[in-house]
């Protein structure tokens, strides 16, 4: 017996979409898209012929052609698993309501903040059901998803697999960090991106047409350079420019007419600030300090310094950013500027004595110097091949002439023996050699042609051209005086 189907108006989706067009809900909750035409950015995913938007319409002409089969249609086929993976406010709770809304799937929705794994199951138990009674797909929508770890992502696996839900994960932070293997190989990650400035634009202009839902009724009055305030400020963020807007418009001073005028300074008041994105343990924590060391190898101030700042405005350890500044001094400049490793260590020291903010300035003139040096990668280079060459070769042995001889039995063995003291020597350099036997005449270090890199070229030029004219002149050279360290 087949059993009919739930009405779209007695679904959990439905109800929530009602909730959320009352007048009590905030303007940003009430402005929620309705349908894929009034949704605003993301046109890489969801422009025209991408796979998403594709996806949306070829899933509402079916939801069509079923309701005019009624019982006789087929049992709908589950949407894809997805993953929508982007910044706050950038419409990724409005989207995944209209994907479930598009294939008319019920849509069941919770916080990984607030529920667990045992919520998930009772989800997922009243999927299995429904799909058997009443043959309706379910999608689960999991708000902040990275919030399980990544042993309860598991519990989605099976339901996913045999096809019981339809998951769509809603995440600010990078799926490739927090999400496990097998949950990603069995959903697709769209990846959102901040609005700009004319989208949120576009948005708020909605917000203030609209007699419905915005405040379309209430004579607000918002001049370009507010409008543009509120846009500029939100740092690409839908709610936080609405609610910005909301805010001003409540607290504007009516004029005789009962006309609110939102001012530059008043927008500028609500929003505060711009919106720093900021996780000092999640993606953007290391894409910045990654922008920040390689401007400094770009040799770009201005780049280091605006990526100095956002780090330093979205609250980062100093002392981190410090110990990368020390790091690009050595890996990047190296000895082609000893002063810039002095110029990172001294910041370092600032940042321990005086603290934030005033070791601010310290860290923006390690990151200029740094920028503004002569760049050679030769010590970083050299280091990793001398690695490489341990790992290659092995532990060598030290070659007796180099090895310290404390006791009798060691200077018995030749532990010491045949050292050439180079201070002995005219120039300071003796003849010998002090690589292990299976390694000489291995180069690790080539300096680079910038900077004080040219005189240690010319001196290691020097020093070779000296140990062989001392090697023509026969074993031990000609020390200039008796004695040995």
């Amino acid at each position: 017996m087949a059993h009919a189907r739930s009405k779209p108006g007695q679904d959990l989706f439905v109800a929530a979409a009602e909730g959320v067009r009352s007048r009590g809900a905030p303007l940003a909750d009430r402005m929620r898209p309705r349908t894929l035409d009034e949704f605003v950015g993301q046109s890489e995913v969801l422009g025209q012929g991408k796979i998403l938007r594709r996806l949306l319409e070829q899933e509402a002409a079916i939801r069509e052609r079923n309701a005019q089969e009624g019982d006789s249609a087929p049992l709908p086929k589950p949407l894809p698993s997805l993953i929508l993976w982007g910044p706050p406010g950038t419409g990724k709770t409005t989207l995944a309501n209209l994907i479930a809304k598009a294939a008319d799937a019920y849509f069941a929705m919770f916080s990984a903040v607030q529920s667990g794994v045992k919520e998930a199951r009772e989800v997922i138990q009243g999927a299995r059901e429904r799909l058997s009674f009443e043959r309706r797909r379910t999608v689960l929508f999991v708000d902040e998803i990275h919030r399980f770890n990544k042993g309860q992502q598991d519990a989605f696996l099976p339901a996913i697999e045999d096809g019981t839900i339809s998951l769509l994960g809603a995440t600010t932070e990078n799926p490739s960090f927090e999400l496990n293997n097998a949950l990603l190989s069995r959903c697709r990650v769209f990846v959102l991106r901040h609005l700009s400035t004319e989208e949120l634009g576009a948005l708020l202009d909605r917000a203030l047409a609209d007699t419905e839902r915005g405040l379309g009724g209430e004579q607000i009055a918002l001049p370009p350079q507010a409008r543009d305030a509120l846009a500029s400020l939100a740092g690409g963020d839908a709610r936080s420019a609405l609610n910005g807007l909301e805010l001003a418009a409540l607290v504007a001073t009516p004029d005789a007419e009962g006309k609110r005028t939102i001012t530059e300074e008043l927008a500028k008041e609500a929003l505060q600030r711009n919106t720093i994105l900021y996780d000092q343990s999640g993606e953007e924590h290391y894409n910045l300090i990654s922008a920040l060391h390689k401007s400094i190898r770009h040799s770009d101030p201005d780049a280091a310094l605006y990526y100095l700042a956002r780090m330093i405005e979205g609250g980062e350890d100093p002392l981190f950013i410090a110990r990368r500044l020390v790091r690009a001094a050595s890996e990047d400049i190296g000895l082609a500027d000893p002063q810039a490793v002095v110029q990172a260590q001294m910041a370092k020291e600032a940042v321990e004595f005086v603290g934030y903010p005033e070791c601010d300035t310290a860290l923006a003139q390690a990151a200029i110097y740094l920028a503004c040096a002569p760049k050679s990668n030769a010590v970083y280079q050299a280091m990793g091949e001398a690695r490489a060459e341990v790992k290659r070769s092995g532990p060598l042995p030290v070659p007796l002439h180099l090895r310290n001889a404390p006791t009798g039995l060691m200077k018995a063995l030749g532990y010491g023996k045949g050292y050439q003291y180079d201070h002995d020597y005219a120039h300071k350099i003796a003849p010998m050699e002090a690589m292990p036997e299976a390694i000489q005449g291995k180069v690790f270090y080539s300096p680079g042609g910038l900077g004080f890199e040219k005189d240690i070229q010319k001196r290691l030029e020097y020093f070779a051209k000296v140990r062989e004219q001392l090697k023509a002149k026969g074993p031990g050279g000609e020390p200039t005086q008796s004695g040995s360290a």
